[in-house]
């Protein structure tokens, strides 16, 4: 359905109270070159009037105990080091009106129907000094429901530590007067960057690579709670283990989506994820952190192992990567992850149609942020790039129960048998 979107008001938003005027390291995770960009989600609500001023207020409050997102980033040419200048800048904010009800475009549930343009944030214009690193767009739409467009710096936060500030600004706006969990920097929990084996420098080819020109389509694919249980169930008869509906769900979408592509026998095939480290650490990093601290998981296999295995088999091959992620995760911190050619950069797999990226988001926390109306009915993460191939699992819209599948990981060649190989029964 087209509608419009009229934008009322927009500008900064800074701490509601004075705050530290200084230069904050960031860590050896946080500077990754990798993370040099913005994650973009949209936030759904079904009841919220007067959503943008509560919520402005609220963001002004939980930017005093959150005082490094309103400042800006520093990047030392001199010194290769990124950091944070806590400026209490603070963070662009932007008002807007829908003409329509959320219920007239079902809540955003066919991302394919999003116009993303209307519904995040513009950049700021270019008077502004520098770049914030949060923008937010809260748009009002008639029924009285609301729609949160975000925009956050990768380089500040993982998706636990937006959550984690969102949940912030959500207590503030339903009257908290203390957060139930304070913001810790703690960035200094690896050793200085000049010791990682990310900041060795590596031979540069004489030419960039060509970029892949395939173009991929979206896709939601849902999946029920009973059919994720009937799996496990199986899965612990068959082998006396348990696993997880994320388990099942990646060696599910990796397996049909090999199939579905169906590329030559000895083709190889690379599933990556990103794992939590934070209890990694020694000590383990306080709850409150909100940085960037997750490590990830690459398994390799042929085309033809993985189609021709059972989805069982597929899980264990993803087990068996957990289990070598203490030790993978401590060599890196170390600058002992090398092979034959020298340092190995995990965080840089090779980006094409062969490498999967399968990221959860249930447990992320986002749908659990509450700013004084209810949850999220839902939560859109917003496609990145056109060229990597990925999969979100994530929850349902309320109120349904389950898991979403949200990928863009196949060419439209693709896209039926994947589809298809996905919702038939195992």
């Amino acid at each position: 359905m087209e509608f419009s979107v009229s934008r009322s008001s927009e500008g900064l938003v800074a701490p509601s109270e004075p705050t530290p005027i200084e230069v904050l390291d960031l860590s050896v995770i946080d500077k990754l070159h990798v993370l040099r960009c913005n994650a973009r989600t949209l936030h759904v609500f079904r009841h919220g009037p007067n959503a943008a001023g509560i919520i402005r207020q609220a963001l002004s409050r939980a930017l005093v105990p959150y005082y490094p997102l309103a400042g800006r980033l520093k990047d030392d040419d001199l010194q290769g080091q990124l950091q944070v200048s806590c400026t209490g800048e603070g963070v662009w904010f932007v008002e807007a009106t829908a003409s329509c009800e959320l219920d007239d475009v079902a809540y955003f549930d066919d991302v394919m129907c999003i116009p993303y343009d209307k519904l995040l944030p513009d950049s700021p214009p270019e008077e502004q000094k520098s770049d914030p690193l949060i923008l937010m767009q809260v748009t009002q739409f008639k029924c009285g429901g609301y729609v949160i467009g975000l925009v956050f710096c990768h380089s500040i936060c993982d998706g636990l530590g937006a959550a984690r500030f969102l949940n912030a600004v959500g207590e503030m706006a339903r009257g908290l007067k203390h957060l139930s969990v304070e913001p810790i920097w703690s960035r200094d929990f690896a050793p200085p960057p000049s010791s990682q084996s990310t900041q060795v420098t590596l031979p540069m080819p004489n030419l960039p690579p060509p970029m892949p020109n395939y173009q991929l389509e979206h896709a939601n694919i849902d999946i029920t709670l009973d059919h994720i249980n009937q799996l496990k169930q199986k899965y612990n008869k068959s082998t006396g283990q348990t696993c997880s509906a994320f388990e099942i769900i990646a060696a599910m979408t990796w397996m049909h989506r090999t199939r579905a592509i169906d590329l030559q026998e000895d083709t190889e095939m690379k599933l990556v994820f990103f794992a939590n480290c934070r209890d990694l650490i020694t000590p383990p990093l306080p709850q409150g952190f909100y940085g960037n601290c997750f490590f990830p998981v690459t398994i390799t296999a042929s085309s033809e192992m993985i189609k021709s295995e059972s989805l069982f088999n597929v899980v264990k091959l993803i087990q068996q990567a957990k289990t070598q992620l203490p030790n993978e995760f401590g060599r890196w911190i170390r600058g002992e992850l090398r092979d034959e050619n020298g340092p190995v950069d995990p965080f840089a797999p090779p980006l094409v149609y062969t490498t999967l990226f399968i990221s959860e988001w249930g447990k992320l926390g986002f749908n659990q942020v509450d700013y004084g109306h209810g949850l999220p009915v839902n939560v859109v993460p917003i496609q990145g790039s056109s060229i990597i191939p990925v999969g979100i699992i994530g929850s349902l819209p309320g109120p349904k129960k389950g898991i979403r599948l949200m990928t863009w990981c196949v060419e439209k060649a693709h896209i039926q048998p994947f589809i298809q190989y996905m919702t038939s029964l195992i």
